[in-house]
């Protein structure tokens, strides 16, 4: 197994973590008020959303890919 693919791997796990605990952040009570209020959630959970759904997505991208050899 190549470097990039074990990277890939641990990328992949920490962007799911990344995407669970910011859908988890959703629900809280602080964050549904101020969507309530603002329409949108605190840009904490945001880049946690959006950060960890990079992170999968290039993790599982290396995990595929990143090995192959020429």
């Amino acid at each position: 197994m190549s470097i990039w693919r074990l990277i890939g791997i641990v990328l992949l796990v920490v962007g799911c973590g990344m995407v669970y605990f910011g859908w988890q952040a959703t629900d809280g009570l602080g964050e549904q008020a101020q969507q309530f209020v603002t329409g949108q959630y605190s840009d904490e959970t945001t880049w946690q959303l959006i950060g960890g759904a990079a992170a999968g997505v290039v993790g599982l991208l290396l995990a595929l890919f990143g090995g192959k050899t020429r």
